[in-house]
């Protein structure tokens, strides 16, 4: 068997031989680079559609289809063998083999954008599946399916989340395993890529030094990402919404600090996360702030909020800290207060819940909203006030597996519950060991009354099912993230009931393995 690339990049860490297998290790040509990333793993679809296909952002008539012509991933554009401007011919079919054309057009993929595309295709109808496909310079890409979102009255939805996928750190299994499932869309929670070089237990840096900051950086390093096969799998197989958290850019950033350097390298940053995923701009222009935060519903069914919870957001444990932002509050109090009869879904990159790490302890990690008491206290209130039921909280960022009560006061027992936070494993990103996670599961249990669960000894991602009765979290979990073809099983199931406050586990699953369950 292959020797995986968590173990390698250890071992070679540990040699001072990093720069040889490191595919974005200085002075790599392009050639070398992909040769060192197959090395590790890494496959890429025919050229010029080596980072794939992928659609995002569906709405009942409407859905934005994307691909980057990239003949050579690890190339600059000025270095591919490509025109400053391609033009690039797409359609969207009601069949497989693209006989039923609904829509087709061009579209041109510019050097300036990395030659992305991202078409935003209209006129189709609610509800449906449709299939697609690019072609350029003679070549056809791989066929991708999507979904438009449905209208008017809908019984059931089907839909998975995914988080934290460092590509250093194991094979995208749990990917593979979303490609797999019977989804309508997939949810992106963030932390899409990382900054830093491979790890093994403790970070090695890159040759590149300590981080990445230019735009040629970070359009290498989601090329590398974009090689792990299950990655591309699942975003041929589902529409997707995006969020993003702080390794997009650089760890627990906020996005209005720091100087001129520090905004250089957060427009580097975000154009090369727009370049290669399919997000569709509310605003008039895409660069160099993407507009993130939305909300899109899922017929009667389901009403969902993505939150942006990086770009706008002040220093912590300020009196008047925002994690949010005055525009994007002031737009999700007013979602609150539209809200129709649904449940309602949002997308949170980072912990909503409080999280003391022990017993009367003080301490909390203030990245979360733990450093934005005042407004998240403010927010919540607002949910409870306005009489807002069957809220869900959807989160990532932990590496860990958490189910909360959601309380406007969390340091009042007292204080109700208005809705339930489900917060998923990762897809790769190391979480702590055993032995931590067994000694602090009790001690933050018991220094949190509205925790339900924790589990983190696993790697995964979410499967929800809803009806107008129920929310259920199916929890799935890879046997070993060092095995690409990972086999997955359902470590555990809870349930939200409508009209009911808090989440509830499956009697079938309650005696699965868990460093922390509520009596």
């Amino acid at each position: 068997m292959k020797l995986n690339r968590r173990d390698l990049l250890k071992a070679a860490g540990a040699a001072g031989a990093l720069n040889v297998v490191w595919p974005l290790s200085a002075g790599l040509s392009p050639a070398r680079a992909r040769e060192a990333a197959e090395a590790l793993g890494s496959t890429y679809d025919a050229a010029p559609f080596t980072l794939g296909v992928a659609s995002g952002d569906p709405g009942p008539t409407s859905v934005v289809l994307w691909t980057r012509l990239a003949p050579e991933p690890f190339a600059e554009p000025g270095e591919q063998p490509l025109a400053e401007v391609v033009e690039v011919r797409w359609v969207v079919a009601e069949d497989r083999a693209l006989r039923r054309v609904v829509a087709r057009g061009t579209a041109p993929a510019s050097a300036t954008l990395g030659h992305s595309v991202h078409v935003p295709v209209h006129g189709l109808r609610p509800g449906r599946e449709y299939w697609y496909a690019f072609t350029a310079l003679g070549r056809t890409s791989r066929l991708g399916r999507t979904r438009t979102a449905p209208s008017g009255h809908v019984r059931s939805v089907r839909f998975a989340s995914a988080n934290c996928q460092n590509y250093p750190q194991g094979y995208y299994a749990a990917l593979r395993g979303i490609a797999r499932e019977r989804l309508d869309f997939v949810i992106h929670l963030g932390d899409y890529i990382y900054e830093y070089g491979p790890e093994g237990g403790d970070v090695v840096r890159d040759n590149n030094g300590p981080m990445i900051y230019t735009l040629a950086d970070y359009r290498k390093r989601h090329a590398l990402y974009k090689g792990d096969p299950s990655l591309r799998e699942a975003h041929a197989a589902h529409p997707w919404f995006l969020t993003w958290d702080d390794h997009e850019v650089a760890n627990d950033y906020s996005g209005t600090g720091g100087g001129a350097p520090f905004l250089q390298r957060r427009a580097a940053a975000y154009q090369a996360w727009y370049e290669h995923l399919p997000h569709r701009d509310a605003g008039d222009s895409a660069l160099p702030d993407p507009d993130i935060h939305r909300v899109r519903r899922w017929g009667d069914l389901l009403e969902l909020a993505v939150l942006d919870l990086r770009q706008y957001r002040s220093a912590q444990n300020l009196p008047d800290g925002t994690i949010l932002g005055a525009g994007q509050k002031a737009w999700l109090k007013r979602t609150v207060d539209r809200a129709p009869d649904s449940w309602h879904i949002w997308a949170n990159s980072i912990m909503l819940s409080q999280l003391r790490g022990s017993p009367g302890g003080r301490y909390m990690f203030t990245d979360q909203w733990d450093g934005f008491l005042a407004e998240r206290k403010e927010v919540l209130e607002h949910v409870r006030t306005s009489g807002l039921e069957d809220l869900v909280v959807l989160t990532g960022d932990w590496h860990s597996a958490f189910v909360d009560d959601i309380r406007p006061d969390y340091d009042n027992t007292e204080s109700p519950v208005i809705g339930t936070e489900f917060t998923a494993h990762s897809v790769t990103s190391s979480a702590y060991d055993p032995g931590w996670n067994a000694t602090n599961g009790p001690l933050m249990g018991r220094a949190n009354p509205h925790l339900q669960y924790f589990e983190g000894n696993r790697y995964g991602y979410d499967v929800y099912e809803v009806t107008p009765e129920r929310f259920t979290t199916h929890m799935r979990v890879i046997e070993d993230r060092r095995d690409p073809a990972s086999p997955v099983s359902t470590l555990t199931t809870f349930h939200v009931d409508r009209g009911t406050a808090g989440a509830y586990e499956d009697p079938a699953t309650r005696n699965s393995p868990a460093q922390y369950r509520r009596d």
